[in-house]
C-alpha cells in the first residue's frame, strides 16, 4: 500500500453546522469534493485511494465527514427517530417528519464550498453520499463540473431491496467497546464488500480502529437513515439534470443491488455506466485502477499514472 503523508484534518463552519475535512493533491488544482455514505466517517474514503485519484485526475480531492459523524458537528438535540415507524409510514406513503433530509446534506456541500472558496467541483458520492450527490444536481447543478454516482439509488421504491443479510447488518447495533467492534466491524464487511477481498480484510482492523478511534455517533446514523426515507423518489426530479454524470455501480451489490445503478443511469440524461464483476458495496482495493480511472476519465483531467 502507498504511504500517503499525514493529513492535516480542519473544522468549517457550513449551512449552519461544522464540518470536519481534509484534502489531498495541489491546493489549486481543480477541486473535486468526495461524499460519503450512510454513518461513514470521510476515512472511509482510504488515503491511498485519495492520493492516487488527485494524481491521476490532477485534482485537489476534498473529503469530510458529514453532519452528525466522524468530527462534524453531531446533532444529538434533534432525537433519535424511531426508524421502523418511519420504515411503516414510509411504505405507506405518508409524509415523514424528520430532524433533517438529504436535501439539507447537499445544502451542508454547498456550503463547504462556499466557505473554502470553490464556485463549482466535481462531485463524487457513494452509496447515501450518492443521494447527497443527486440532491445536488437537482437543485445546485450551477456548482457542479461534474457527477460520478456511486453504488447508489433514486430512491425509486419499485426497485429491488437489499438481501436480507445487507439488511441485518445494517440495523445491527453498533458496539460501543472496540473489542466488540471490531468482529462487528469485520461481519459487516464480509457481508456488504463479499469474501475473497483479502487486501481489504489485512486492512480491517487497522481501519476499524480508525473509525473506533475518530469515534462512533449511532444515533446520527439513525438521523442519517431517517433523512433516506423522508427524502423519497428521485427519479422524476433527476429526468432535467443536465450534469455529466457517471454511474459506478458493482453487479454483486448486497444492499443498493446493481438495478438501481442502472436506474440512476436511466434517470440523468446522457449518463454513462459502469458495472464492476464482483464488486460489492464497498470499494475494494483491486478495483481502485478501474474506479480511479474512470473518475479521472469522466472528469476530462485523466494523467498517466
Amino acid at each position: 500500500m502507498t504511504a500517503v503523508p499525514p493529513r492535516t484534518e480542519r473544522r468549517t463552519r457550513a449551512n449552519g453546522v461544522e464540518l470536519a475535512w481534509d484534502s489531498f493533491g495541489d491546493p489549486d488544482a481543480q477541486p473535486l469534493l468526495l461524499i460519503m455514505g450512510l454513518g461513514a466517517q470521510m476515512v472511509a474514503w482510504d488515503d491511498a485511494f485519495c492520493a492516487r485519484l488527485a494524481e491521476a485526475g490532477g485534482h485537489r480531492v476534498i473529503r469530510f465527514d458529514n453532519r452528525d459523524i466522524g468530527h462534524s458537528t453531531h446533532l444529538s438535540h434533534l432525537g433519535i427517530p424511531d426508524i421502523q415507524a418511519l420504515m411503516l409510514q414510509a411504505m405507506a406513503g405518508k409524509p415523514l417528519a424528520v430532524p433533517y433530509t438529504l436535501r439539507d446534506m447537499a445544502a451542508d456541500c454547498i456550503g463547504l464550498l462556499d466557505a473554502l472558496g470553490i464556485d463549482r467541483a466535481h462531485i463524487v458520492g457513494a452509496s447515501m453520499g450518492g443521494a447527497i450527490g443527486q440532491e445536488m444536481a437537482i437543485h445546485h447543478p450551477h456548482r457542479m463540473r461534474s457527477f460520478t454516482s456511486i453504488m447508489s439509488t433514486t430512491g425509486n421504491p419499485a426497485l429491488p431491496p437489499p438481501t436480507p443479510e445487507a439488511m441485518a447488518v445494517l440495523f445491527s447495533p453498533t458496539p460501543l467497546s472496540f473489542d466488540a467492534y471490531l468482529p462487528h466491524y469485520r461481519k459487516v464487511w464480509h457481508v456488504l464488500r463479499g469474501p475473497d477481498f483479502p487486501l481489504d480484510e489485512a486492512r480491517d482492523a487497522e481501519r476499524a480502529q480508525l473509525i473506533f478511534l475518530r469515534g462512533l455517533n449511532p444515533g446520527g446514523v439513525a438521523r442519517q437513515l431517517a433523512a433516506i426515507f423522508a427524502s423519497g423518489n428521485r427519479k422524476p426530479a433527476l429526468r432535467d439534470v443536465q450534469v455529466p454524470t457517471l454511474v459506478i455501480h458493482g453487479d454483486a451489490d448486497p444492499l443498493v443491488p446493481v438495478a438501481c445503478g442502472v436506474d440512476v443511469a436511466d434517470a440523468i440524461a446522457g449518463a454513462k455506466l459502469l458495472r464492476i464483476p464482483r464488486m460489492g458495496h464497498a470499494l475494494p482495493i483491486p478495483m481502485w485502477p478501474q474506479i480511479i480511472d474512470a473518475i479521472a476519465a469522466h472528469t476530462g483531467q485523466r494523467r498517466d499514472h
